[in-house]
C-alpha cells in the first residue's frame, strides 16, 4: 500500500516495484479507481460475458484476469465505493473472480499494489472504507514523503524534467534557478515541479518566487500552463494540430479534447 500526497510519484514507485519483481515479464495493469463509473466497477474489475447487461455485445476480460501472473495497480483505492469494497475483498481473499453474467469463477494470481493520497484510518472511522479491506491491502505500507521534505531531490528531478522536455538539448539549470526552486514549498509536489521544468524547457520566462503569490488555486494555475503549452505547440506547428499533438506527445483525440476544453481553434494559428 503506497501512501502519500498527490504528485509525489506513487505510480512511479509501483512501476519500479513491478519492474524489479519476478513478475516483470508479465503485465502491470493500472486502474484509476476514481475514474470508473460506479455502475461499471464489477465489469471493469472482473469482466463480463456477452449479454450480461444491455450493451454487453461480447465477452470482456476484467483487470484482475488481465493482470494474471503480473501486477494489478489500484490507483486512488480510497475512492472505491463502500458497497463494492466487499466484492474486492472477496477476490483478494479467495484469489478467484467471476465475470458479470458468468456461472463459474476462475483463479487469478495478481500482485496487488494500491495507492492513495487519503488517510484511510480517517476514512475507516467515517465509515467510507472497510477496515478488513484496509488490513488486506496494508501488508507492506510505503509512505512517499512530499517534495518539501526531500529538497535534495529537487535538483535531480528538475534537471531530468528539463532534459526530457527539451529533447536532451538543454545545458542544465543555473545555480540561481535551483536555489529558487529549492525555496518553493511545492504543494503540487513533483508534478508541479515538472510543470515548472516544462516552462523552462519551452522558453517561458516566468519568475519563480520562494512563496507563490498568485491568487489562483493549483488547478487554475495548471489550466493556465496547459493553455500556454497548447498555444505554443500550435504556433510552432503553424496551426497543424496533428503535428502539435505529436510535439506534445499526446494522442490526437486527447489533444483535440484539450483544445475544445480551452476554446482554442487550431486554424487560427495557420500562417501565423
Amino acid at each position: 500500500l503506497i501512501l502519500g500526497e498527490s504528485g509525489t510519484g506513487k505510480e512511479l514507485v509501483a512501476r519500479e516495484i513491478h519492474r524489479r519483481s519476478d513478475r516483470s515479464e508479465r503485465p502491470m495493469i493500472r486502474v484509476n479507481c476514481a475514474s470508473v463509473p460506479k455502475e461499471l466497477y464489477e465489469s471493469e474489475f472482473f469482466g463480463h460475458v456477452r449479454g450480461a447487461f444491455t450493451g454487453a455485445l461480447k465477452d470482456r476480460i476484467g483487470r484482475f484476469a488481465a493482470a494474471d501472473g503480473g501486477t494489478l495497480f489500484l490507483d486512488e483505492v480510497g475512492e472505491i465505493p463502500p458497497e463494492l469494497q466487499s466484492k474486492l475483498l472477496r477476490v483478494l481473499q479467495d484469489g478467484e473472480v467471476r465475470a458479470v453474467g458468468a456461472t463459474e469463477s476462475v483463479k487469478v494470481d495478481a500482485r496487488i499494489v494500491a495507492a492513495t493520497n487519503k488517510n484511510l484510518q480517517e476514512e475507516i472511522e467515517a465509515g467510507r472504507f472497510r477496515r478488513d479491506l484496509f488490513y488486506r491491502l496494508n501488508v507492506i505500507p510505503l509512505y512517499i514523503p512530499p517534495l518539501r521534505d526531500r529538497p535534495e531531490d529537487i535538483r535531480v528531478l528538475a534537471e531530468s524534467f528539463v532534459q526530457k522536455h527539451a529533447n536532451g538539448t538543454a545545458r542544465g539549470i543555473s545555480g540561481e534557478a535551483i536555489e529558487l526552486l529549492e525555496a518553493n514549498n511545492w504543494p503540487g509536489n513533483a508534478r508541479a515541479l515538472m510543470s515548472a521544468a516544462m516552462r523552462f524547457a519551452l522558453g517561458f520566462r516566468e519568475e519563480l518566487a520562494p512563496t507563490p503569490s498568485s491568487d489562483l488555486g493549483l488547478n487554475d494555475q495548471m489550466a493556465q500552463i496547459e493553455h500556454s503549452l497548447l498555444v505554443s505547440a500550435l504556433q510552432r506547428a503553424g496551426g497543424q494540430a496533428s503535428v502539435a499533438a505529436r510535439d506534445l506527445k499526446l494522442p490526437r483525440k486527447t489533444f483535440y479534447d484539450k483544445l475544445a476544453k480551452h476554446g482554442i481553434r487550431a486554424e487560427a494559428f495557420r500562417n501565423a
